[in-house]
This record gives C-alpha cells, structure tokens and sequence, in this order.
C-alpha cells in the first residue's frame, strides 16, 4: 500500500482512512460498556470527541502518512473500530493500537488488523522500531502484540499510568 491511497486489504478486512460518515458507528462502540476499562480515559466518548478523533487522525495522517485507520469487515462494510500507528511525541515512538467492538472480541480480528498495520509502518513507511503498550491487566492486548511479533521491553509510564511496553524493531 502506498500511503498516498491510505487502504490495507487482508483476509476479511478493509482498513481505511476515517471519514465524517463513520462518526455515528465510532460513537457507537465507545459507548459499549468497558470499552475503554484499559485506556487512560475510561469513560465512554462524547459526539465531539469523536469528532475531534476523526479529525486528528486525517491531520496525522497528513503529518506522518499513517495513523489509525477505521476497521471495516470487507463483506459487509460495517465499521468495527479502529487500529493503526500513531506517533507518540512524548517519546518520539510509534506505537500500535487498537480497538473493536466486543461483537468482534476473541475472533482474530484485532490481531490481523494489527498484523498489518505493523506490516505497513516497516516495509511501507520503513520504521525502525513499533511499540506496542497495554495495562498490565489487559491480557489478552498483550497477546495480540505478541502474535505481530513484539515482545515485552519494559513496564513505563505513559499517559500518566503504568503500562506494559512491547517492541518490534526493523
């Protein structure tokens, strides 16, 4: 994928830049209870976060060429949530993430998404090094990690909580 096109094909989904169109459907899944029980900001997101959200992703997506991206199942288009990289300006690293709906939880989805977003930031955009951070409670983020082919570094602070860092380098 080149990032002036923005789209990464697998198996059964489709990646894709975020658009006004997806507001609605993002909303929805950050209203799903426990959602975000392992993100900084645990409580469910308002329609101007979303908003805010879509438009920080096109404007890092102008900045670095890549960002997160909406996961969308390729047979129906229904948005599943996102996953993509992301800058990390705090500690000039690029971090993988991600987040579906709990409909999509324990099917594979999160990992193949991952998988090639992890893909893209090394052979597409020629990263040195992608991290990947989750709460230390949060088992089963530390698998898909795992299964994307980074391994545990270190426990660190970032966004003001404990969290566990894993890393692939290049």
């Amino acid at each position: 994928m080149s990032p002036s096109n923005k789209i990464i094909t697998t198996e059964r989904l489709l990646l894709r830049l975020f658009t006004t169109a997806d507001r609605e459907a993002l909303f929805q899944v950050t209203q799903e209870p426990n959602i975000l029980q392992y993100f900084p900001t645990k409580t469910a997101w308002s329609m101007e976060k979303v908003d805010r959200s879509i438009q920080y992703q096109t404007e890092h997506w102008d900045k670095h060429s890549y960002g997160q991206m909406a996961v969308t199942l390729r047979e129906t288009g229904q948005l599943m949530g996102w996953c993509g990289l992301e800058f990390l300006p705090d500690t000039n690293e690029t971090e993988v993430g991600y987040l579906l709906s709990g409909i999509f939880w324990g099917k594979g989805y999160a990992t193949e998404a991952a998988k090639a977003s992890v893909q893209f930031g090394i052979s597409e955009i020629k990263l040195s090094e992608i991290i990947g951070l989750t709460d230390p409670l949060n088992i089963a983020s530390q698998r898909v990690l795992e299964k994307c082919g980074l391994t545990f570094t270190r426990r660190q602070a970032y966004f003001g909580m404990e969290m566990f860092r894993f890393a692939l380098q290049a």
